[in-house]
């Protein structure tokens, strides 16, 4: 009896597991498709439309602080300081004395180059008032001298040879008339010479001679007044004394600093920012100096943006100017800078956080459709800053960006619209109660801000009837 019992159990176990797993093969499909259904992603995001408004390009770095003009004061010369005439903090201006060397050595050298000096001017004097004129005259009467006797000796000379030739006379006269003929011609030929040459060379060469005397004379004096010179320190700028290392007494080393003197008045801020953004600044450009510690930012301008890129950092010096002095800006500070490159005044803005890259680089934002659904959408670009980008093309005024929540949602994602959080909504209004903001101010600045989309309230789910699953 036992044996026929469960072979028959065991022919309908055989019998019915087919149709129980087609059953639940039936059962597992219709449940995982509905499951899918009703399990189809849905993103929370916010969003605000796109508007028009304008926007600045910033630039910002870290910068120090240095003075415009700043001179490290060395002396020339080696002595030991007599005295300072002023301390570190003192303001000064430009020829003020500073310090005394010890000089008295330097003092008597110009002294006694000045009396050279004085010597051969008075030598240079004379020879042109008294001694080449008197040269002149002298040689002058020589030449008259000689043509008179000249002349004189050719007549003796032609009548004794006139008379020799009649007989009247012996040869020995003659020939005697004629030697000294002879010899006035020379003495005349030699007198006219050198008063040629003194008029045409000797003058211009006496005078020259005369004049090279002085102006040497005159040198040696100017070096030994310089070198005394070099022992009395003075200020080649307007400015403040920051340093003052020695003290009197100390020797002074030649070309080592004895003061630096820094025109305060004057403060630049140099960066060193890459290329890309350097590209876009130029001098004259709008820009503030915020120091630690302080809430208002320091007024400025972009003054030099350098023509050549440091080979050390691949960066660009960029210097900004304080428009003017501030006691709490001083050198040697780091400050940020804050420089406006580019301002756009009616510009198509969006939150910086709303722009995005695809895969292939491209830029692009995700709109809010009305069907409940992210699309994406490729941008062009124009400028930006920390907070909002320029859309150059690709969007319209109005269309609604998704801010927050949107990064990496696909195109066509289920979306569900999000108001900001009550605990900013809160920290909004104390903020505006705390700096005295008035309810009619409140309001106004609230119609300024992006309008939200009203949240659509979520489809009712439906409840599965017993039976049809």
């Amino acid at each position: 009896m036992k044996p026929t019992m469960n072979i028959s159990l065991m022919f309908f176990r055989q019998s019915i597991t087919p149709f129980c797993a087609l059953a639940a093969m039936f059962c597992i499909a219709g449940g995982c498709s509905k499951a899918e259904k009703e399990k189809e992603p849905v993103v929370s995001v916010q969003a605000t439309p796109a508007q028009r408004a304008p926007i600045s390009q910033i630039i910002s770095a870290q910068a120090v602080v240095y003075p415009l003009e700043q001179a490290t004061v060395a002396p020339k010369i080696s002595s030991t300081i007599k005295k300072f005439y002023v301390q570190r903090g003192a303001r000064v201006r430009k020829g003020q004395l500073l310090a005394e060397l010890e000089n008295k050595d330097l003092s008597a050298a110009a002294e006694s180059s000045k009396g050279d000096f004085e010597q051969a001017e008075a030598n240079y004097a004379t020879t042109v008032g008294a001694s080449l004129p008197q040269q002149i005259q002298k040689a002058e009467l020589d030449a008259v001298a000689a043509k008179s006797n000249f002349d004189a000796q050719q007549k003796v000379y032609e009548s004794r040879k006139e008379l020799f030739q009649q007989g009247a006379i012996p040869r020995k006269d003659m020939d005697a008339a004629e030697v000294a003929f002879l010899q006035a011609r020379s003495q005349n030929e030699q007198a006219q010479r050198q008063l040629a040459d003194l008029q045409r060379l000797g003058k211009g060469q006496a005078l020259r001679s005369a004049q090279g005397s002085r102006t040497s004379a005159e040198g040696h004096m100017r070096a030994a007044q310089a070198l005394l010179s070099y022992s009395r320190i003075t200020s080649p700028i307007d400015g403040v004394v920051t340093d003052r290392p020695l003290y009197e007494g100390d020797v002074a080393t030649a070309n080592q600093p004895l003061l630096t003197v820094m025109n305060t008045f004057r403060l630049i801020a140099k960066a060193h920012i890459p290329q890309s953004e350097a590209a876009v600044l130029k001098p004259g450009n709008p820009a503030e100096l915020k120091i630690p510690g302080l809430d208002e930012p320091i007024k400025g301008r972009v003054s030099l943006v350098s023509p050549a890129l440091d080979p050390g950092s691949t960066t660009i010096e960029v210097w900004v100017e304080a428009s003017k002095s501030d006691p709490a800006l001083k050198p040697g500070m780091t400050v940020e800078l804050s420089m406006t490159a580019k301002t756009v005044k009616d510009a198509i803005v969006v939150p910086a956080s709303a722009v995005f890259k695809n895969s292939e680089g491209a830029d692009y934002v995700l709109l809010a459709g009305s069907d409940e659904k992210a699309h994406q959408k490729t941008v062009q670009l124009g400028i930006h800053n920390s907070d909002l980008t320029q859309i150059a093309g690709g969007i319209n005024p109005g269309d609604l960006v998704i801010t927050t929540g949107g990064y990496a949602v696909p195109d066509g994602a289920q979306i569900k619209m999000e108001k900001p959080a009550a605990d900013e909504k809160d920290a909004a209004g104390k903020d505006g109660k705390d700096t005295g903001i008035s309810e009619k101010d409140a309001k106004a600045e609230d119609a300024k801000k992006p309008v939200k989309v009203k949240e659509k309230a979520a489809p009712a789910k439906k409840t599965p009837v017993k039976g049809k699953e």
